[in-house]
């Protein structure tokens, strides 16, 4: 089984109980999830990306646990009405688990990793969304792309990158191609930066801050009183729209401070779990 970050802190927070229902907004690898229903669990798992559910039909994950899982394609930012769709409410415990998988990471072939130099510039979670990376760069202006840096990167130098990206943008087609770019405005080679870049662009594909939004505000009319939602974030742009989340509607923090840990490319994760 895949190991998933922080998953025996999650497992205590989210408190599960033989019987009880729980939502799996990220599924993923199944790593949450087996565990959950490991422990007696009924679980409802949703995750946006089609190979990553062939994944867990293929390995026989949903046979595994019978009538205890039902896993469906979606978009968390959907969730109410995924769960009315499949008769799942109200739950014990929603997660949202905000990070890539290491299958998405090493074998997507979609260009998540700066590392995969060969790769296309795909950048979708659901290959049936129209947006590509690709699409993105070499239709945006340098203003548009500074800002999408900048705003959705924070990288002090999306100016410099911009401008490079654009003068560059006929001869890029694959990962290495942008890593190219990106060093050329730099003068110098910065995993940090390459790192902040795709995440930028990732998040623009995607529309995933918007949708963390949605879907928190939706999970929230789905849990019991004195239910739990827990999220795992890996940036600070997620880590805040939680912390606003939690404001907003007066929601209490199991945890004073979020607990920490490290993920795979020394990226760290930030827990935090809601007491509904």
């Amino acid at each position: 089984m895949h190991h998933p970050v922080l998953l025996d802190q999650v497992m205590d927070r989210l408190m599960v109980r033989s019987g009880g229902r729980y939502i799996d907004a990220t599924f993923g690898e199944g790593g949450h999830s087996q565990e959950i229903l490991r422990r007696g669990g009924i679980v409802l798992g949703i995750d946006l990306d089609p190979d990553q559910v062939k994944r867990a039909i293929n390995q026989k994950i949903l046979h595994q646990f019978g009538d205890s899982l039902k896993l469906v394609k979606g978009n968390f930012a959907e969730i109410d009405k995924i769960a009315v769709n499949n008769q799942f409410f109200m739950v014990d415990g929603v997660i949202f688990d905000l990070g890539l998988s290491m299958g998405q990471l090493e074998n997507s072939g979609r260009g998540f990793s700066y590392k995969k130099t060969n790769e296309v510039l795909d950048m979708r979670l659901d290959p049936d969304q129209t947006l590509t990376a690709l699409e993105l760069i070499k239709k945006t202006s340098v203003e548009e792309l500074e800002n999408i840096f900048s705003r959705f990167g924070e990288e002090v130098n999306s100016r410099k990158i911009a401008l490079s990206i654009v003068r560059l943008r006929k001869k890029i087609a694959c990962v290495g191609d942008l890593i190219l770019a990106i060093d050329q405005a730099l003068g110098y080679s910065s995993q940090k930066t390459y790192a902040r870049v795709f995440q930028a662009l990732r998040i623009v594909v995607n529309n995933e801050l918007e949708n963390l939004k949605k879907g928190l505000q939706r999970a929230l009319k789905l849990v019991k009183k004195g239910g739990r939602i827990v999220v795992i974030s890996f940036q600070s742009l997620e880590d805040r729209i939680v912390k606003k989340f939690i404001r907003d509607n007066q929601l209490i923090l199991i945890d004073k401070k979020p607990i920490s840990g490290l993920f795979s490319y020394e990226r760290s994760a930030k827990l935090r779990t809601i007491l509904v």
